[in-house]
């Protein structure tokens, strides 16, 4: 048998499978995807996020072929409350970077409902603009359980984008107050949208989301809201000067901006372009990217773990036994869980 014949029956095999399954074969979407055609980009996308083990198959292919065209692009996180505007913010941002001849893509992610489990997906439609420019592409995508609102399948979203030549990225979180520990790790410029006059002033100077933020955006600083924004501003850049040096070297800043009326975003994009050069200079931006494909390796082994452990048959017979034991006070958290590993590790 020839030497590479195992290879050869597995590249079959994936045609196959894509070709039954109606799923676009690989290298293909792969050539489409690095034409910057949106529709394989979105297809490719929609593979990656699908949990079905034939539709893993061809992602992970594509994502293998998209690998060497991709991590050239400048990733942005954005995050704030709801109703700071963070999507009239993103457009703004967005029709000012494409005036510079950018080309830019966005992965606005959307709160899932813990009930249902839904998702509205309507960024798209709070974009109008945007969405119909031919140098932008818009992705929502459901948050799911993921820690911090975003998707679990952001990352490789990312390196789809980069392939389609998309130089910058930007990624739009839930901000409903988990830990956005998740963005700060998959991008390389943190963006904190924050109101005036909203009674979070002080709150907002809490550790944590303020420690990890590159830049500070009072947005709705406009009409009667100028004083009180000017005031926040004043507050916040205060407030960061409690905070230690980041490793970074870059010392945040705070903008006011009112992104209905496009103002400000020209100043906004001059503090990202400041914070590149200087990163870029230092050696911080290659060495933070090396940080986060370690914490993306460990995380992805972590989530396949967790996925492997609550899909075992004999886990799933046994724990509501044993929640209910739990229940009852005849046993502990920890020795139900001792027992729930047993069963997994017997198996392996």
């Amino acid at each position: 048998m020839p030497k590479n014949s195992n290879s050869i029956d597995e590249q079959a095999a994936r045609h196959i499978i894509a070709k039954r399954k109606n799923i676009p074969d690989a290298q293909t979407l792969i050539s489409k995807i690095c034409e910057g055609n949106t529709t394989a980009l979105s297809q490719s996308i929609t593979l990656a996020e699908s949990t079905a083990a034939r539709h893993q198959l061809v992602a992970q292919e594509i994502l293998t072929g998209c690998l060497p065209y991709a991590n050239k692009s400048l990733r942005i996180g954005i995050t704030g409350v709801p109703g700071v505007g963070k999507s009239t913010f993103i457009e703004a941002l967005g029709k000012y970077l494409i005036s510079l001849n950018k080309k830019i893509a966005v992965l606005a992610i959307d709160p899932s409902s813990s009930i249902s489990h839904g998702s509205i997906l309507g960024d798209k439609t709070r974009m109008n603009d945007l969405s119909t420019n031919s140098q932008a592409f818009i992705r929502p995508s459901a948050a799911g359980d993921s820690l911090g609102g975003v998707a679990r399948k952001t990352k490789e979203a990312i390196i789809l984008c980069e392939a389609a030549g998309y130089e910058i990225i930007l990624i739009e979180t839930v901000g409903v107050g988990q830990s956005e520990t998740a963005v700060h790790a998959m991008t390389d410029f943190f963006l904190l949208l924050k109101l005036a006059g909203a009674g979070d002033e002080l709150q907002g100077i809490k550790r944590g989301i303020m420690e990890m933020a590159d830049l500070l955006v009072i947005n709705k600083a406009d009409g009667e809201n100028k004083t009180a924004a000017q005031f926040a501003a004043s507050a916040f850049t205060k407030a960061l000067h409690l905070y230690p040096v980041k490793e970074s070297e870059w010392s945040p800043v705070v903008k006011r901006c009112s992104a209905i009326n496009n103002e400000g975003i020209s100043e906004i994009w001059k503090s990202i372009s400041a914070y590149c050069a200087l990163v870029n200079s230092n050696g911080y931006f290659e060495n933070n990217r090396k940080k986060q494909n370690a914490y993306w390796l460990k995380t992805t082994i972590e989530n396949t773990l967790k996925d492997t452990f609550y899909s075992n048959p004999q886990i799933k017979e046994a724990l509501p036994q044993l929640l209910a034991e739990l229940n009852e006070g005849t046993t502990t958290p920890f020795q139900a869980a001792q027992e729930l590993l047993k069963k997994h590790n017997s198996k392996n």
